[in-house]
């Protein structure tokens, strides 16, 4: 593949894929076979939840259960063939690109999916903004290699600045009857329309061609695609593309979370006690939204992080200037050197509690009730954070500096199972 030059010649190339997508009349329902992102599947019983919603669902295939690492991978591709040659699932026709809509209440998210060709950091295209995890993006790329495909798309976003050919073409796919229409437990409806028409699909990719994203969610997985394109050489091959969904958050805004740590081996009391008098800290005598709502208040004007796990609430504010001056690297930007995550990472666990960024010793949660549950069921600490603003992501992101790694959660975020990308299916 040809090296893109600058992002206004050689933006956002979105192609169609023929969609490998789940045969209503071979499984229970669609809303049963879906899942959250593998990441957002933390809990053993919510793992265990899905399993049992159907034996078709989707995280035997993103979260497979076995002894080993290899054997975890092998199921998966398995399983895969399985329900291949048994025509549970079976890709579409024709190639298209699909429009996907998500729905709950008043809050309205619709993109496109298709496969994306790839590219790095500075062909300035597609734009990550926090750091990745070695061991997951290997997880990643053997699951990836077992299966030959991406079990689920990436959440991109771009910013228009009016009416789009994208956003014509998502608005014509509107008066048409859906591909697939379901409600799943969270609340969320699914659409599900797909581009065929070649005209509508140039309309797609010429407004495209010259856009740059973010990556919103989906940083292990974006460099997984990396990981295994480079592994397969040069010649073009499936591997050059993978799976994404892109939205124009001008006209779709989605909501930035938290991702909250839990600290296995460090109990709310020793993590007290290490903090000392670095930063203030108020014992809060309230219920988990109240305390959330001080943690809010608190970050308006500064580092802020919540502790639970006794019990009870701590918050931690105002850290010492001097210990964030001797802890903090300097070779950043201030919005990055200030963001609550750099504090949590440069200074809290790294010089405060000494607690090394594994798996072992922190795990990383999206829901703030189960971080908070397992966090008094096992006698750790879960640090619960306040979310960053969208802006200061994307303004990161464009000078080319990474947060610390689970800064974010876009949302909401593209349900597992609606789409797969086969890379043995043309």
């Amino acid at each position: 593949m040809s090296t893109p030059g600058p992002p206004e010649d050689h933006g956002l190339r979105l192609v169609p894929l023929r969609g490998l997508r789940y045969v209503p009349e071979e499984v229970g329902s669609l809303a049963a076979v879906t899942s959250p992102p593998y990441d957002v599947v933390v809990r053993p019983d919510g793992l265990l939840h899905l399993e049992s919603a159907d034996p078709h669902n989707i995280v035997r295939l993103i979260l497979p259960q076995a002894d080993t690492a290899s054997a975890r991978h092998e199921q998966a591709a398995d399983t895969l063939r399985t329900w291949l040659d048994e025509g549970v699932l079976a890709p579409d026709a024709e190639p298209a690109l699909y429009v996907y809509e998500q729905a709950r209440g008043d809050l309205l998210q619709r993109g496109v999916i298709g496969s994306l060709a790839l590219s790095h950091r500075e062909q300035g295209v597609v734009l990550p903004h926090e750091d990745v995890m070695p061991h997951v993006v290997e997880d990643r790329a053997a699951l990836m290699r077992a299966t030959a495909a991406n079990l689920e798309p990436l959440l991109l976003t771009y910013r228009s600045d009016g009416p789009t050919g994208t956003t014509d073409a998502i608005d014509a796919a509107l008066s048409r009857p859906p591909l697939l229409s379901t409600t799943t437990e969270d609340g969320f409806h699914h659409r599900l329309w797909s581009l065929t028409d070649p005209a509508e699909i140039a309309t797609v990719t010429t407004d495209l061609s010259h856009r740059q994203a973010l990556i919103a969610d989906g940083h292990h997985r974006w460099a997984t695609y990396l990981r295994l394109q480079e592994e397969h050489g040069t010649v073009s091959s499936p591997w050059d593309f993978g799976l994404v969904l892109l939205v124009d958050t001008a006209r779709y805004p989605l909501q930035v979370r938290a991702i909250h740590r839990l600290l296995h081996r460090l109990p709310v009391s020793g993590a007290l006690a290490a903090v000392g008098d670095s930063f203030r800290v108020r014992h809060l005598d309230k219920t988990l939204p109240e305390a959330l709502d001080a943690l809010a208040a608190a970050a308006a004007s500064g580092n802020a992080f919540l502790l639970a796990g006794d019990g009870s609430y701590h918050l931690l504010d105002r850290p010492d200037p001097g210990l964030l001056s001797r802890t903090v690297r300097r070779d950043r930007p201030d919005a990055w050197r200030t963001l609550d995550a750099t504090v949590l990472h440069e200074t809290l666990l790294a010089h405060v509690w000494h607690i090394p960024d594994a798996p072992e010793d922190i795990a990383y949660i999206h829901d703030t009730e189960a971080a908070v549950e397992q966090a008094e069921r096992h006698d750790a600490t879960a640090v619960l954070m306040h979310p960053v603003r969208e802006e200061v992501v994307r303004d990161l992101a464009r000078q080319g500096v990474t947060m610390p790694r689970k800064s974010t959660s876009f949302g909401p975020k593209p349900a597992t199972g609606l789409v797969l990308r086969s890379l043995d299916v043309n």
